[in-house]
């Protein structure tokens, strides 16, 4: 399986309202595109101080990177992404192919 790791940073004047409907977009791209097996978020809870100012953390899983590459260029996908960079301060994404430990 693969693993699609997205971290986002607002800009520091986002509205709450807004991150709460980017969630749910966010959220909606599952069942939306076929081939995003599972999806998961949350915000960071850490009490190390180490995330650099990204706040919310996003994990898809595909059966493997044949899914992903059809969700990136999706067009739901893409006017999900327009929707969200306006709000963005910054973004990290990591892809991993899980080692079934």
């Amino acid at each position: 399986m693969l693993r699609h790791l997205v971290l986002l940073k607002f800009k520091p004047d986002t509205a709450p309202a807004a991150i709460t409907d980017i969630t749910s977009a966010f959220h909606a791209l599952r069942s939306a595109i076929d081939t995003v097996r599972a999806l998961e978020s949350g915000t960071d809870v850490s009490p190390e101080g180490l995330a650099r100012g990204y706040t919310h953390a996003f994990l898809l899983t595909f059966d493997d990177p044949a899914g992903r590459d059809h969700y990136l260029p999706h067009p739901t996908h893409q006017a999900f992404v327009a929707r969200l960079q306006p709000l963005l301060d910054d973004v990290l994404v990591l892809d991993y192919a899980t080692d079934g430990g």
